[in-house]
């Protein structure tokens, strides 16, 4: 029908694109024919209902040739915004463009039926399969995967969705802005002069528990962003993750860190891919931080095998999906799977990994990749700071000593926050739980606080009636963890009871290598006192029973040793660290910088350090005096205030 109207469109006079109507007679008649051809595309009454929608009805009705060309126009165009009364000159090309409107229209129709009736055709040949397949669908589509008892969870799950309790306080008191965060001001200049950068570095950075390594991270990120600089849009992400808790299978199966590939046989798989054998990659977390930072705390207990999988993704900036199951010449896989697996997914990122591990125990290919940055434990000044700034956050108000009794029972700042809380919960109780009278701590709610918490003084303080001086008694100087702290060494020595068969004893629980620094005393005391520890017995102890690893209380020892068998006594106020050779040299050791920090916070006004590790002294030492020695003949002087001379004549 639609070819016929075609052909009949192609004969109304007139009609011929280049054609000039040359009298009004047959303009009617083309106008006429028109309005025929529309009553059969339409039918009489649905062109009559369309012609009173687009308010085209009087006009078509009417017997001037110009009103029905409106309405023509209204019809075909379908706007019935069209008022302009066209010129005798103008009807033709109108009549033309009306005609082109609905010689296509016609042509779409025609198409459409050959399409359709295609398609029934098709579906004729298929009938059975086709209509179960459709059946099926629709009874799936109205019943859907739901039931009473799945919207009845849905609605309790909804409720729950409708309560919320206030923030934790770690949250609300977490430092918003840089400056917030106390102490550190080498490391979190550091930390911004290296992600400032057009070019930023991959970064470690080394420190203990609770100073601030994570929060430092991600406000550095949201201040580079700001800067025009750095690479780093306005919102770069800030992944974060937990080396301790990342879990991995090394088929790839899960990889939540760099993604995997769920195999159409593997539970995981999407229904739609499993049916049709088609694997589908899974980006990891190093893609969620493109562009941005993935941080990764606690990075040395990452797997090592991950860690290496790790580094070839900083070198590629890409990861790389594989597996058997992929068909590239299958046209059923979706483009993205199929990008995927030829181009990879896009892993272009900067690495902060935090650790409590010595940097010797990091991965030396990680740490070639990536620059150093060492957080500083924090001195009770700036955790009475912290304390401060946190109950203000909290809003809550201290008596003067609470800050202080804090900071003497923790050296971080999140266990500092996390006593204030403990604290704080108590003050509301204490008040009968009205919020709106103001909070506040008292010294008894945080000693209530520490007793619950078991928790005992980080550092013992020194009474004003101890003695300042002792024989036989010093403090060495250890490290574990980033965190300094002193060793006390005690020693006594009797005549023995024949000469040349003293014995001596020594705590075997720490540790050979300090075991090994008492031999070490003995050949130095026979040569600059002239005494022969054979002669005595004599008991050295570590307090406590305290290991001592590596070679670092030699020098300690030495002087325990030489005080307990003179009788002199050695000021309580010093503290010492380095290796004895032989020879009597102070040999250098390991965690300088702790071990001074360890000092200070024991409240010792002098401490020696080896000369060749001068370089590791830090530039602040405020409160403390630093000795640099090189040999025990300066120690010795310094500590007894006499000569070497005098010495080996007494």
């Amino acid at each position: 029908m639609l070819k016929k109207l075609l052909k009949k469109l192609n004969r109304i006079p007139g009609s011929k694109l280049h054609e000039k109507l040359d009298n009004e007679e047959a303009v009617r008649r083309q106008v006429t024919a028109l309005f025929g051809i529309l009553s059969s595309i339409y039918g009489p009454d649905k062109l009559v209902l369309r012609a009173g929608k687009l308010d085209a009805l009087s006009l078509m009705r009417s017997s001037v040739v110009e009103d029905r060309v409106i309405a023509l126009q209204r019809i075909v165009f379908e706007n019935p915004t069209i008022e302009e009364r066209p010129t005798p000159d103008r009807i033709p090309e109108i009549l033309n463009e009306v005609e082109e409107a609905i010689a296509n229209f016609v042509a779409r129709k025609t198409v459409e039926e050959d399409l359709e009736k295609r398609v029934n055709e098709r579906m004729q040949e298929k009938h059975e399969e086709y209509i179960k397949d459709i059946r099926t669908q629709m009874v799936k589509e109205q019943s859907g995967p739901e039931n009473a008892q799945t919207l009845k969870k849905f609605a309790q799950l909804e409720k729950l969705e409708t309560v919320k309790l206030s923030k934790s306080t770690y949250e609300l008191v977490r430092p918003q802005q840089m400056d917030q965060i106390i102490g550190q001001e080498q490391a979190k200049r550091s930390l911004l002069s290296k992600l400032a950068s057009p070019f930023p570095q991959h970064i470690l950075i080394y420190g203990p528990p609770g100073v601030g390594k994570t929060t430092a991270a991600r406000i550095a990120l949201q201040e580079a962003a700001q800067l025009a600089s750095t690479p780093f849009a306005q919102e770069a992400p800030f992944v974060e993750v937990d080396g301790t808790t990342l879990r991995w299978d090394p088929r790839d199966i899960t990889n939540p860190l760099l993604g995997s590939v769920h195999d159409p046989i593997y539970q995981g798989a999407r229904r739609d891919f499993a049916d049709t054998a088609i694997p589908e990659p899974k980006p990891g977390l190093v893609t969620d931080a493109h562009g941005g930072i993935l941080f990764i705390d606690e990075i040395g207990e990452l797997d090592p095998v991950l860690q290496n999988k790790l580094l070839k993704v900083l070198e590629d900036k890409r990861v790389r999906f594989e597996s058997p199951y992929y068909d590239p010449d299958d046209q059923n896989v979706p483009k993205y799977i199929q990008k995927l697996f030829e181009e990879g997914a896009p892993a272009d990122f900067i690495l902060i990994g935090a650790t409590t591990r010595d940097p010797s125990e990091i991965n030396p290919a990680l740490r070639s990749r990536c620059a150093e940055i060492y957080f500083e434990p924090l001195v009770p000044e700036q955790v009475e700071e912290i304390v401060a700034g946190a109950a203000e956050r909290l809003q809550v108000s201290l008596e003067p000593s609470v800050a202080k009794t804090i900071a003497k029972y923790t050296i971080e700042g999140r266990k500092a926050v996390n006593l204030l809380s403990d604290a704080h919960g108590l003050a509301v109780y204490r008040a009968g739980g009205h919020a709106e009278e103001p909070v506040v701590i008292v010294e008894h709610d945080i000693e209530e606080v520490l007793r619950m918490n078991r928790l005992v003084p980080y550092v013992k303080d020194k009474e004003q009636d101890d003695a300042p001086s002792e024989i036989g008694k010093i403090y060495g100087l250890g490290v574990a963890g980033f965190l300094g702290s002193t060793i006390e060494i005690e020693a006594v020595a009797f005549p023995a009871a024949e000469a040349g068969k003293g014995r001596l004893r020594f705590n075997d629980t720490a540790g050979s290598m300090a075991k090994d620094s008492v031999f070490n005393a003995a050949a130095v005391l026979r040569r600059i006192a002239g005494k022969d520890i054979a002669d005595y017995d004599v008991h050295v102890n570590v307090v406590g029973g305290g290991r001592i690893d590596g070679p670092s209380a030699g020098v300690a020892i030495t002087l325990a040793i030489y005080s307990a068998m003179l009788g002199k006594p050695i000021p309580q106020d010093v503290a010492i660290t380095g290796e004895i050779s032989i020879q009597g040299k102070v040999k250098p050791v390991g965690g300088v910088f702790e071990k001074i920090f360890g000092a200070r916070q024991a409240g010792m006004n002098r401490v020696f350090v080896p000369y060749d590790n001068r370089r590791d002294v830090p530039s602040d030492t405020e409160g403390i005096t630093v000795h640099i020695v090189k040999t025990i003949d300066e120690v010795l002087g310094l500590v007894f205030e006499e000569s070497v001379e005098t010495i080996a004549a007494s």
